[in-house]
This record gives C-alpha cells, sequence and structure tokens, in this order.
C-alpha cells in the first residue's frame, strides 16, 4: 500500500528516541496518520510542524497498518506565523479542530481545500492579515460542521420564512432568525455575523468574535460534546484572544 500527495500536518508527536506520530489532512486520503522516522529530530521536525504544507508519501504493508511516512516541506505555514500570535492561534486552531474532528481516512475535500486556502494567505500581512481571516475561518468551520451533517440553516427565519434582516441564529436548532421576530427572545440568540450571510459590514473583533461564539457553539454541542476535554483547547485559545481585542474595540459591532 503506497500513496502519494499534498497533506497539511495538524499534530506530530513523539514516539521513542527520535521518531514521530503524524497526522495529516490530505485531500483524497482524508486525515491520515504515519510514522515519520526520525521525525522528531533536529532535522526532521521543522518540517512536521502544525500547519506546514508538505508532499507526503506514505507506504505500508497492510491498509490498516500505521505505515511509514516521509515529506518534504512545500510552505513552511508554522514558522511564518510564529511572528504574529493572531496568525499563529489561527494556524494552530484550525490544525486542533481537524485533527479532533474530522474521522480518520474519510475523505472531506471541500474541508482540505478550505484549510490549505486559509494557510496560504495567512502569511500576508501580518496581523492584520490574520485578522482579516478570521471571518474566512468561521466559514470554514460552518462548512466542517455541514461536512459532519450537523449543518447551520441560515437560508431563511426559521420563524416567519422571510429571508431580510436574519439577525440571529437559535442555538438550539441552528436556524436563522429575523431582528423582529427574535426581538423577544434576543437575550436567548447567537448573533448572526453579516459575513456568513455573504454580506458586508459588522468586520471587526466583535463580529470576529461573534462568528466564533456562533460555530464554536455548534462545535462543542455536536461534534465535541462527548468527547473527553469538549472543544480542543487551541480553538478556546483562539476565541479567548479575539475577546481580548473585541474588549479594547467598543466600537465595533456585530451587524
Amino acid at each position: 500500500m503506497e500513496w502519494q500527495a499534498p497533506a497539511v500536518v495538524l499534530d506530530a508527536r513523539p514516539l521513542g528516541e527520535s521518531g514521530a506520530v503524524v497526522s495529516l489532512l490530505t485531500e483524497v486520503h482524508g486525515r491520515h496518520a504515519g510514522l515519520a522516522k526520525g521525525g522528531a529530530s533536529r532535522a526532521q521536525a521543522p518540517v512536521w510542524q502544525r500547519g506546514n504544507l508538505v508532499e507526503a508519501r506514505w507506504v505500508a504493508r497492510l491498509p490498516e497498518q500505521l505505515g511509514s511516512l516521509t515529506g518534504e516541506l512545500v510552505h513552511p505555514a508554522a514558522a511564518l506565523a510564529m511572528e504574529e500570535p493572531l496568525a499563529l492561534a489561527l494556524l494552530s486552531a484550525a490544525c486542533a479542530v481537524a485533527e479532533a474532528a474530522l474521522p480518520e481516512r474519510a475523505p472531506h475535500r471541500r474541508c482540505f481545500q478550505g484549510l490549505v486556502s486559509l494557510i496560504g494567505r495567512l502569511s500576508q500581512g501580518g496581523g492584520a492579515g490574520a485578522g482579516a481571516l478570521l471571518p474566512d475561518y468561521v466559514r470554514w468551520e460552518a462548512e466542517l460542521l455541514g461536512e459532519l451533517g450537523y449543518g447551520l440553516d441560515l437560508s431563511r427565519c426559521a420563524v416567519t420564512g422571510g429571508v431580510e434582516d436574519l439577525t440571529w441564529v437559535s442555538p438550539r436548532t441552528g436556524r436563522a432568525v429575523s431582528a423582529e421576530a427574535g426581538a423577544p427572545w434576543r437575550d436567548r440568540l447567537l448573533p448572526l455575523p453579516p459575513y456568513l450571510l455573504g454580506q458586508s459590514g459588522g468586520e471587526g473583533p466583535a463580529a470576529w468574535l461573534a462568528g466564533l461564539r456562533l460555530t464554536g457553539h455548534f462545535l462543542a454541542r455536536d461534534v465535541f460534546g462527548e468527547r473527553p476535554g469538549g472543544l480542543p483547547q487551541a480553538r478556546a485559545m483562539l476565541e479567548d484572544r479575539v475577546a481580548q481585542r473585541a474588549a479594547v474595540a467598543p466600537t465595533a459591532r456585530t451587524g
């Protein structure tokens, strides 16, 4: 058994003196692990950093085996993100969510393509670039929810059936609610940032935070609710970092 493909490094855990069990995300083979001999060594460790894009080759005698993994670095995303805390937090969160949420060896092409797109643009523009990508990251999480069977329904109001002035999301059903219909229960509803509807407006840390809290609610409940530890720590840390930015940007609006 053998394959070679572009891949995103999701995680690498040391094994033995210098080996590493590496988890990758590929377009065709899904989330796939392998043993990288010498993967924790000084020479190879930079290749297997979380978020890096690599050209990976996996070989095993039987398909159910862990197999042997080698790879060449294509894009050093981890090193490029080190200079900006928000970029590093976004990269770590995306990889941790994909690693923990996606089933092993099941292809999720749109999630892979979306993650590669995020990583490719993350190093452009430093901190400002990372912030500008947060709406795309939230959309990627919404896509992942859909791929796993927990998609949000933001097409029309769950109460009236209308498509105008959609402002809220029901935390129970994941369906959109208009401003007027949701007014009596606004304290119980989740704000819906305009960028999730493909609309402009509501940019800034408060809108980023609203999106993260929206997708985070459904990830925590539907995807990670029965798993020890719940939502990955790296994802929680990204939300905390954005919350700190929103706290010092009181003029930012969610819509």
